[in-house]
């Protein structure tokens, strides 16, 4: 084993975009990494970069208590056990995930290391993807809050990232016409002859509001953007519509309060439903959607597409490519190779 381990913490709470400043990295001493009884030590070999995250840096009341200065910056991830306590009764060398953090070794509670026995036709990484909290958000989103069904307008923001591309992939196995919004040509190509959706648009083209207004009027919206694209959105809804409030990336990096919405008074007349979730709240049901998703990557009805940044020093300047539209696909970070994986 190595005499020292790299973590990065966070060094200051960013007022607006992450930058140069926002963490630091530290070497620490292996000998540090003490396991107790029911605790694990891991390897960790891949990291998850989310949107979530930059809610994790502001010092204020969420879902999760925030990520304190001088603390690992917490993250999802994959890793490999590599010492455990007395009473714990995973294997070495067994692969799980958990929330790891931005570290190179990780000690957990054996109950917060899930094991992860991979089956044939699935990746390793696929836990950081459609089988992980991206894919799992997009199914109970999308079923159990949108409840779309079959020949119903879906819009989807963000739609190439990881949650929205597997929006549209659940949508279009519900049987839904399916309209993905993002932020460039290639991204829109790609949804259309990859994804395939019913049509992508470019929000970023002169043309954007027409081409949204063609689309007609919408059943489900399922937002990763929040902001303007939100507003216009409540401005085409159809009777008994349902808004999915997943994120608001546009408002993440935003000093002061995100701009107010304008057209919610459509939510009236339509009859219409805005909700948000968090997908935590389904943790007892994660087998229901792992299933059905694996079947679907098995037999090819669902794609993967990842952006892999190699190495943990670089996790600081990828994170901001999730606000910049700089990723298409899931990111990830590479951090140990432990474990192989085949592209």
């Amino acid at each position: 084993m190595p005499s020292h381990y790299t973590r990065i913490v966070l060094n200051e709470r960013p007022p607006g975009d992450i930058d140069s400043k926002t963490f630091r990295s530290e070497k620490a001493s292996y000998s540090e990494l003490k396991v107790g009884d029911d605790q694990v030590l891991v390897q960790v070999t891949w990291l998850s970069l989310d949107p979530a995250m930059r809610g994790w840096l502001r010092d204020e009341r969420s879902y999760l208590p925030p990520v304190q200065i001088g603390e690992t910056m917490r993250a999802a991830g994959l890793g490999v056990v590599v010492n455990k306590g007395r009473d714990v009764k995973l294997k070495i060398g067994q692969l799980v995930s958990g929330t790891f953090g931005w570290t190179e070794y990780s000690v957990v509670r054996e109950k917060d290391a899930e094991v992860i026995n991979v089956s044939e036709g699935i990746l390793d990484i696929d836990y950081l993807n459609n089988l992980g909290m991206a894919g799992l958000t997009a199914y109970f989103g999308l079923k159990d809050i949108g409840q779309v069904k079959a020949g119903e307008t879906l819009v989807v923001s963000g739609a190439a990232g990881a949650v929205g591309s597997m929006v549209c992939q659940l949508g279009l196995r519900a049987g839904a016409k399916v309209y993905g919004i993002a932020g460039s040509q290639d991204k829109c190509e790609w949804l259309e002859k990859e994804i395939g959706v019913t049509k992508a648009i470019n929000y970023k083209s002169p043309s954007f509001r027409k081409d949204f207004k063609n689309i007609g009027y919408l059943d489900v919206y399922f937002d990763n953007v929040g902001g303007d694209i939100l507003d216009m959105c409540l401005s085409r809804l159809n009777r008994n519509a349902r808004i999915v409030l997943c994120g608001a990336i546009s408002a993440y990096n935003s000093v002061g309060k995100p701009k107010g919405l304008q057209n919610y008074l459509t939510l009236i007349s339509q009859r219409a439903k805005i909700e948000g979730f968090i997908v935590f709240d389904y943790a007892k049901r994660y087998p229901e959607a792992i299933a059905e998703m694996s079947q679907g990557l098995r037999d090819g009805t669902i794609k993967r597409k990842f952006h892999i940044v190699e190495g943990l020093e670089n996790a600081p300047s990828a994170l901001p490519l999730l606000f910049t539209g700089g990723n298409t696909g899931k990111l990830v970070v590479k951090v140990d190779e432990s474990f192989k994986t085949k592209l």
